[in-house]
């Protein structure tokens, strides 16, 4: 997001992610809450993948701020499985089945 590599809809779709995130979190007893929240970060490691592949620079023009860009990108999507692990075992502990 710093480097304008990506569109607005990547900051707008992890951004709302992690807002009901917060609301899965401040309402522990909420079993859709957290059902919404892992179903948005299941939907944004697809989105991810898909705005990390189109809209990658090319060589000629990789400064080293949009290589750093890119690079937080793809740390954030190799740790969005974990996220949803943890998350997924959060919705066992409220009574999911």
């Amino acid at each position: 997001c710093m480097s304008y590599n990506f569109p607005t809809s990547y900051a707008w779709g992890n951004f709302s992610v992690l807002a009901v995130g917060i609301w899965a979190i401040v309402q522990r007893d909420s079993l859709d809450a957290i059902m919404m929240f892992l179903s948005g970060l299941l939907l944004t490691v697809l989105t991810d993948i898909i705005h990390i592949s189109v809209f990658y620079p090319a060589k000629n023009s990789l400064t080293d701020l949009k290589r750093f860009t890119v690079g937080m990108a793809i740390l954030s999507l190799l740790l969005k499985p974990v996220s949803c692990y943890f998350v997924y075992q959060m919705y066992r502990e409220r009574g999911g089945e």
